[in-house]
């Protein structure tokens, strides 16, 4: 899935879930925006409301830490060199290796 379909798909989930007007209100846009977005009638860009709810609703459960942590964040530990220079990184570095929600790619 691209980024692009991925912002509107999460976009999408999040509005299923809760309702355009609480979508609206967590991202900071109108719930007539958001409403366009969906319906995609949005007359302007979208970069800056997929910017938005990617940084807001792109997230998953960390089992290292036990929290939630963003999807950028995930694959930036998980694959990353070795950090040997730290040995709380690095244990973080190598419960990702394992990890079943590594994330794939370079």
């Amino acid at each position: 899935m691209t980024t692009s379909e991925r912002w509107l798909a999460l976009l999408r989930a999040e509005a299923e879930r809760t309702s355009i007007a609480a979508a609206a209100a967590l991202l900071g846009y109108s719930r007539t925006s958001i409403s366009l977005v969906l319906a995609g009638k949005y007359p302007g860009a979208t970069g800056r409301i997929a910017s938005r709810v990617l940084a807001r609703l792109d997230k998953q459960s960390c089992p290292h830490l036990g929290e939630q942590i963003s999807t950028a964040s995930c694959r930036e530990i998980a694959l990353a060199t070795a950090p040997t220079h730290h040995p709380l990184k690095l244990g973080h570095w190598r419960a990702c290796q394992r990890c079943p929600k590594r994330p794939q790619g370079d």
